[in-house]
């Protein structure tokens, strides 16, 4: 089969360090201009992965690209998409000129199953915000994998595995989203002036924290049946990303934290490292 042809070549090219897995969470689109302690954090983690082996590509899952059945960037040279309203001239000049990677994009569509190819997409605000700060010269290609916003976490996490030839040969999987993310009542915190985190966001984020330490993915795909989850997902967009990371994290993988914090009342910040 022509997966198994693909996964056959990258285990005979040339040797290559197993590349880790990276969920962040990306917050607004300011992140992309601020300097604090998020940013920093990214900023560190990107060296880390350099010191590791500079990846050869990055493939990013964003809670910004939804569509019905799965679709993989293969543009040459993605545009920098700025899908949002209302925030200063300043964010909207902001460009992230990494190369896209129409070879790695075309090995992705072998390893994944009823996958389509694209060039109608760039690198929206869930990929280019953070990369600003993980790899600040847009040095490295950089592809990206639509979320089937019809389909299951579990569905999801089944897919994600798909990938796992992707890490052998050089490939950084990045999942981009929020574990906690409740944009209606954080706007509601934010009018009243009330920086504070919700209860319900905080006790969610650390249950998430602790089945993500555990690898129980299955209760991480029915969240809605925890306690705050349904405040906490209302939508799940932005949760589906934590999925893709989710399924391909071996079990002795070890797990580093980079970030942790619950900002604007009930918008998790949660930001980790696998592998």
């Amino acid at each position: 089969m022509q997966t198994e042809n693909f996964h056959s070549q990258m285990m005979a090219g040339e040797n290559t360090t197993k590349q880790p897995l990276v969920f962040i969470g990306h917050g607004d689109p300011m992140n992309a201009l601020r300097d604090n302690a998020f940013t920093k954090s990214l900023n560190v983690l990107g060296k880390d992965l350099i010191a590791l082996e500079k990846p050869k590509a990055i493939l990013c899952v964003s809670a910004h690209w939804l569509t019905r059945g799965t679709y993989i960037n293969n543009a040459e040279k993605p545009p920098t998409i700025h899908d949002f309203g209302g925030f200063p001239q300043e964010l909207f000049d902001v460009q992230y000129p990494a190369a896209g990677s129409p070879d790695y994009a075309g090995k992705t569509k072998e390893l994944v199953k009823d996958s389509e190819l694209t060039t109608d997409w760039g690198l929206d605000h869930g990929a280019w915000t953070v990369l600003k700060h993980v790899f600040p010269l847009a040095d490295i290609p950089v592809y990206q994998m639509s979320i089937d916003y019809y389909r299951s976490m579990s569905y999801h996490f089944e897919l994600a595995k798909q990938l796992s030839a992707l890490r052998e040969k050089g490939v950084l999987i990045v999942g981009s989203g929020n574990v906690v993310h409740n944009l209606q009542l954080s706007f509601q915190k934010m009018m009243e002036g009330d920086s504070k985190a919700y209860d319900w966001a905080i006790e969610f984020d650390q249950w998430v924290k602790d089945r993500i330490w555990d690898c129980n993915w299955t209760e991480l795909a029915n969240y809605e049946k925890q306690s705050g989850g349904k405040l906490s997902v209302p939508t799940p967009d932005h949760y589906a990303p934590l999925m893709y990371v989710m399924g391909l994290a071996g079990n002795q993988e070890p797990i580093q934290s980079i970030y942790e914090s619950v900002e604007f009342g009930g918008i998790s910040m949660r930001t980790f490292k696998i592998g």
